[in-house]
């Protein structure tokens, strides 16, 4: 089984200002975050510098190239036993200045 997820539609539109390399990392990052989610607890790859957002109680934050961030929060279970992945934003690290969808 494999985590489910959404995306918000400001996601959707900050994904579509992407350069297709930055998709292709995003989307081997995001593979990535996948293979963490399996492991009980979850275990990321360190590369991926996931944390909480400063200032945030539920929004996390992941590193996907030297100045690409993704920020999501998790969601409602839409399978059981298996986390549910709500992304927010796609972008620079200037997204931080405002996380949430």
């Amino acid at each position: 089984m494999s985590p489910t997820y959404e995306r918000s539609a400001r996601f959707a539109r900050d994904m579509r200002k992407l350069g297709s390399e930055q998709r292709r990392a995003f989307l081997a990052a995001r593979d990535e975050l996948v293979t963490g989610l399996r492991n009980q607890p979850p275990r990321f790859a360190p590369r991926l510098r996931i944390k909480r957002v400063q200032g945030s109680e539920d929004i996390w934050e992941m590193t996907w190239a030297a100045d690409g961030r993704a920020t999501f929060r998790y969601g409602q279970q839409v399978l059981p036993s298996e986390p549910h992945i709500v992304w927010l934003r796609i972008g620079t690290h200037a997204i931080l200045d405002d996380p949430d969808s």
